[in-house]
């Protein structure tokens, strides 16, 4: 397990000071970097090898929403992988130990000088230890939406949206979905996300949000104007 301490900052807070989905996400990308970069895996070490980690799948669930100043920790671990897509786990929890988020990503192995998913190397199973899973249920691999939705304004994607890949990074695709749950309704807050990731939206390309009203909550599909999705976010209210 990898982890490293924070505090809360006013830059990551929403209007009423509590620490936003973004930075939630932000958080859990950035201590991963830190776990591979301890490592001596890290950016670089993978750029040279032709070889990166994306991530298919979120499940996030946020049991409660840390405030401005409050003091935090943020852990990630690797526990379970098959030939070609490994679980990345993540909690972040006050200094005493209360849990308040944990969260499951499912990552693939992929060769950047082929441009296709790989088996992951033997190089990268330094990740995985024998710490137990998170406690949540299976993390679903696809989301499935009945109906259109409702379409939002569209988004021309920016050099800001970009992480080191060139395509638009994972948390973006969740703050564009943030961003459109609150634009309908500010009031709600989510107690359990999950991401699905279909295709890598690029530098120019138009991002159309559409947004489904679901029971319990949102769901945003991040589509490129036509029949095709770059991601899928979902938001469920505490039951």
């Amino acid at each position: 397990m990898y982890s490293f301490d924070s505090t809360v900052r006013y830059s990551e807070c929403n209007t009423d000071l509590t620490l936003s989905i973004p930075s939630i996400i932000n958080y859990f990308q950035d201590c991963s970097t830190f776990h591979t970069e301890s490592l001596g895996h890290g950016i670089a070490y993978c750029a040279e090898r032709h070889f990166a980690w994306f991530v298919a799948a979120w499940q996030i669930q946020i049991d409660r929403i840390p405030r401005f100043t409050e003091p935090i920790r943020v852990s990630t671990w690797s526990s379970m992988q098959s030939a070609t897509m490994a679980h990345r786990y993540f909690t972040l929890k006050t200094k005493d130990e209360e849990d308040l988020i944990r969260a499951d990503s499912l990552w693939f192995a992929f060769d950047t000088q082929r441009g296709r998913a790989m088996r992951i190397p033997e190089f990268e199973h330094v990740y995985f230890s024998e710490e137990e899973p998170v406690d949540l249920p299976p993390t679903q691999r696809k989301i499935k939406l009945a109906g259109e939705g409702t379409p939002l304004d569209p988004i021309v994607v920016a050099q800001q949206h970009l992480d080191t890949n060139n395509h638009v990074n994972n948390g973006q695709y969740i703050a564009m979905a943030d961003y459109a749950v609150r634009e309908r309704d500010k009031d709600f807050i989510p107690w359990r996300l999950s991401a699905q990731y279909k295709k890598a939206a690029k530098l120019g390309n138009t991002i159309v949000p559409r947004l489904h009203v679901e029971e319990g909550g949102y769901a945003v599909d991040l589509t490129d104007g036509g029949a095709e999705s770059f991601a899928i976010v979902r938001m469920v209210g505490r039951p």
